[in-house]
């Protein structure tokens, strides 16, 4: 089966797939995840879901952006890490708008930009905004989504069996993350510095410069004991059946 990767694909092969298509932009960040995940967490969980979603939906996938907007330091540890590169918020409005457009231009008219970290989910929207605020009809059109805001309530007890669901916000390289990378990438996992600390509350505040003490030195924010590929499949399946879901929903130029 050809690659949906459109980076593997010549210009003739990419054109093809233009006229009715779907196109999935997939956008992480280079980020601090504990000493038991790897930087690329972000990058490698959503374009992951993204090759998944791609055959389901009938869709072709854009090269990942491999950074975000700034991960701030009471919800992924931010500037107080080393190995977390960020782009200040224009650069990175400035970067999505330039790459719609540009796709836009190729023609495109069902675009889903599919979000792995959530400090960039502003800017996405800003982009997005900026691009089509002045258009008048329902096409072209550009869809956002967090994966981790596509996952279902009722599976969340199969996912916090044992350690108590304590919000996405404190969700950074815990449960979810650490799961689906178990599923994607087992061998980037290091489960021999699963650690307990973390944070029992986000901070109601965010204070420049951070705080050295504000995380644990480990950057985690809340425990991944009881993490297991098994749940990092049933998260990933249940994200992309949701997502199939939105998109029979919003794109019905494709059908």
């Amino acid at each position: 089966m050809k690659s949906r990767f459109i980076a593997d694909m010549t210009w003739e092969e990419y054109a093809e797939k233009i006229p009715g298509g779907i196109l999935i932009l997939p956008v992480g960040s280079t980020e601090q995840h504990s000493k038991h995940l790897p930087l690329g967490v972000d990058v490698i969980i959503t374009e992951n879901i993204a090759r998944l979603l791609a055959p389901a939906i009938g869709a072709v996938v854009a090269p990942t952006l491999n950074y975000g907007y700034k991960s701030q330091p009471s919800s992924g540890g931010g500037p107080l890490f080393p190995g977390t590169i960020d782009l200040n918020g224009a650069t990175m409005t400035n970067l999505v708008k330039d790459i719609l457009v540009e796709f836009l231009d190729d023609g495109w008219r069902q675009i889903l930009i599919l979000n792995g970290h959530f400090e960039n989910e502003a800017f996405l929207v800003e982009a997005s905004d900026l691009v089509l605020r002045r258009q008048k009809e329902a096409f072209p059109k550009v869809l956002i989504t967090s994966w981790w805001d596509d996952i279902s309530d009722d599976i969340l007890p199969e996912l916090f069996d044992e350690v108590p669901f304590a919000g996405w916000a404190l969700e950074h390289a815990a449960i979810a993350e650490t799961s689906a990378m178990m599923y994607f990438s087992p061998e980037l996992v290091h489960e021999d510095q699963f650690l307990e600390e973390g944070l029992e509350k986000v901070s109601p505040y965010h204070c420049f410069p951070p705080s050295p003490d504000l995380l644990p030195d480990s950057g985690n924010l809340h425990t991944p004991r009881s993490s297991s590929a098994e749940k990092g499949r049933l998260l990933v399946e249940n994200v992309i059946k949701n997502i199939g879901i939105i998109i029979d929903r919003e794109f019905r130029e494709h059908k």
